[in-house]
């Protein structure tokens, strides 16, 4: 009993985890027609808040500045999208939280 024989291991090595970045890119869940659109979307509302930016002066601002949150909106709601889309983010969160989101 002295030699150790009694006290062999009794769990199992872990296995090694798979490292993955944080924050991988992929192009998984947009693929064909899906990612330019997005893209196209995402440049289309930016240029649309620096056109907003570009107007000095208005008589009647209440319809600029409902297009000013509008287009705001619709780029930082563009840009999330591609950023969960393209990411991990995706799967860590998971599948039915994305999709009630």
């Amino acid at each position: 009993m002295e030699n150790g024989a009694v006290y062999n291991e009794t769990t199992e090595p872990e296995a090694k985890t798979s490292r993955r970045r944080p924050l991988g890119f992929t192009l998984r869940r947009l693929r064909g027609w899906r990612l330019p659109v997005k893209v196209i979307q995402a440049i289309l509302s930016f240029v649309a808040v620096v056109c907003e930016e570009i107007v000095e002066d208005c008589s009647n601002c209440s319809g600029l500045y409902f297009f000013e949150f509008i287009s705001c909106s619709a780029f930082l709601l563009s840009l999330l999208i591609l950023f969960v889309y393209c990411t991990d983010v995706y799967e860590s969160v998971g599948e039915d939280s994305v999709q009630k989101l």
